[in-house]
């Protein structure tokens, strides 16, 4: 997709290729604002947990009697994969209230905030004397209106697809349900014994974290609904457009799996933690979603060719939003020796996930605020709760 941007020949877009230098100092920037030591962690859903300097779930874990460290890995398996499939976006007028800490806070953080506290309150678990966990037996009986609740949802604090997430959550309870060889090792089927499953694939070797990615693609492929199939198989978050042409049966598919790769970066702390060595984590690819792809449209890198389409409420399947997503990986990869170079950073201490962290996500934030006044992406995406 980037080839052919750079030719100028995709439909929706044009590509200023002169804007990366000027894009990449203004991440860097942010990048020196956000980590002075130049330190930044892997973009991953425990970032989400974090408020004023306070790690909400490792204050949360250190206060629970865990048998072992894969006891301990298996209970924020089942919160990472819970609360990241939970995270599809919130729209803009969505709020969560915060009790403990009298925090009122919206977007990413406020729907992670929320699932940590439903996580905790044992919302996911079927087991009363054990709280954290996410088992299949409950998922499955899981309501929207029992996540409307936990979400605080009301007429006058709207949460976008919240009857999707829900049934998101139902399937992925049934897919576990379906293959305790996988998610039922060590325990009851749930989320967490998916640790299990990876902890045996690494057997003292290192676990390459493209083999994260590939398990959650393979065991977990089923539970996004009325997506594209090939040979029998679900393929997830892979959408159809016309300007890539191969072969083969994948002609006319691009393949994206944004909520997966997310998934993937935020498994490998717990596993980490718990002794495993992970490996290669630039064999995940950066986030197709709206901050990092916001920031390449608003810095000029990007420009649509109908500058009406950014006014108008677009599904994820219009061949626009695809292309966009695409040259939003792409970039991504173009980006990061650029962002290295200015901060004098190796591949080895700053990989693809600390640019995401650091870095364009958190870019992409600011300067939508700078070009609008309520933060909104440059682009409207219909939500369906499983994608963004």
């Amino acid at each position: 997709m980037l080839a052919l941007a750079r030719t100028d020949a995709l439909p929706h877009f044009r590509f200023d290729a002169a804007k990366l230098d000027a894009t990449a100092d203004y991440v860097a920037d942010v990048i020196r604002g956000a980590y002075p030591d130049l330190r930044v962690p892997l973009h991953a859903r425990w970032r989400h947990f974090v408020f004023g300097g306070r790690d909400l779930w490792r204050a949360r874990a250190a206060q629970a009697t865990w048998p072992d460290k894969a006891a301990q890995a298996r209970a924020a398996f089942d919160l990472a994969i819970v609360s990241v499939l939970l995270d599809a976006g919130a729209g803009p007028g969505w709020r969560y209230r915060d009790e403990a800490t009298g925090l009122t806070i919206g977007r990413s953080e406020g729907l992670a905030l929320a699932s940590l506290r439903m996580f905790e309150a044992g919302l996911f678990s079927d087991d009363a004397r054990d709280p954290l966990r996410a088992d299949a037996s409950r998922l499955v009986r899981l309501t929207a209106s029992e996540l409307a609740q936990g979400f605080q949802v009301s007429a006058d604090n709207p949460l976008a697809g919240l009857e999707g997430r829900a049934a998101l959550l139902a399937r992925l309870g049934r897919a576990m349900a379906d293959n305790a060889t996988v998610f039922a090792k060590a325990d009851a089927a749930r989320a967490g014994g998916l640790f299990d499953h990876l902890a045996a694939q690494a057997d003292g070797r290192d676990l390459p974290a493209s083999e994260i990615l590939r398990a959650l693609l393979l065991h977990l492929g089923g539970i996004w609904q009325n997506r594209l199939s090939l040979g029998g198989v679900a393929l997830g978050d892979t959408w159809r457009h016309s300007a890539i042409k191969r072969d083969d049966a994948g002609n006319g598919l691009m393949p994206l799996h944004k909520l997966s790769q997310w998934l993937s970066y935020s498994l490998i702390e717990p596993l980490r933690d718990a002794g495993v060595t992970v490996s290669d984590v630039d064999g995940l690819t950066g986030l197709a979603e709206y901050r990092n792809g916001g920031l390449f449209i608003d810095s000029g890198l990007l420009n649509l060719r109908e500058r009406d389409l950014a006014k108008v409420p677009l599904p994820v399947d219009a061949e626009l939003v695809v292309e966009w997503r695409a040259l939003t990986v792409a970039l991504l990869d173009a980006l990061l020796p650029l962002v290295r170079a200015r901060l004098n950073v190796t591949a080895a201490t700053f990989p693809l996930g600390a640019l995401l962290e650091g870095g364009t996500w958190a870019a992409g934030r600011n300067i939508a605020k700078e070009k609008r006044a309520d933060g909104a992406p440059p682009l409207t995406v219909i939500s369906d709760g499983t994608v963004f």
